[in-house]
């Protein structure tokens, strides 16, 4: 449950996604929104985000954030070590590569 942080949803969306893992369907709902408070949605989101192999990604122009169960990594766009970082974390809970590509 994500209660408590005001966020405005602008669209929802189902898509087909290759190279799942086990644990994952093959069809995703992508919600895409504005919130104003990233920091708390992403410690919220890391604490409800479930495990194995699923992470949420948001960001806006000068940040990144990406959200695992338990973890998040926020780096400045364009900062390919910190970038480098979350994937690395991404791979060591079995996240298919080409799920790790979210925005530079």
């Amino acid at each position: 449950m994500l209660d408590g942080i005001p966020l405005t949803v602008s669209k929802v969306s189902r898509v087909g996604v290759e190279g799942t893992s086990a644990d994952q369907p093959d069809v995703w709902s992508l919600v895409e929104f504005s919130v104003e408070r990233g920091e708390e949605l992403a410690d919220v989101l890391a604490g409800v985000v479930d495990g194995p192999g699923w992470y949420a990604d948001f960001h806006d122009e000068h940040e990144i954030f990406v959200v695992f169960p338990g973890r998040v990594f926020r780096y400045r766009r364009g900062d390919d070590v910190a970038r480098e970082a979350a994937k690395e974390f991404g791979r060591g809970l079995a996240i298919p590569e080409a799920q790790l590509d979210w925005t530079r």
